[in-house]
């Protein structure tokens, strides 16, 4: 299987993109080696080969488990907040 340039801009069409034609040859040679890359994988005999889902199977999850604990006291809070405006922090406004 071979792709063509014609296949190529209908792909860079339906993507929105805009490639020189000079691009366009360079594109169409390396799609060209990833499809026959991909159909030599085809041929590979992969009979009782465990499926991998990921690479390093024993990663262990590092973070400590969620607890709820009880929270801090509002009165204290506010006493450390350099302004507040009805019971809330007051911060400069950072979005227009």
């Amino acid at each position: 299987m071979s792709i063509t340039k014609d296949q190529i801009k209908h792909v860079a069409k339906l993507s929105r993109l805009e490639f020189k034609d000079e691009n366009i040859e360079d594109f169409t040679s390396k799609f060209d080696s990833v499809i026959n890359y991909v159909e030599k994988l085809k041929s590979v005999d992969t009979t009782g080969v465990k499926p991998t889902y990921h690479p390093h199977s024993d990663i262990k999850n590092v973070m400590r488990d969620d607890v709820v604990k009880e929270s801090l006291e509002r009165d204290k809070i506010m006493k450390n907040a350099p302004e507040s405006e009805n019971g809330y922090i007051k911060v400069k406004k950072v979005i227009d």
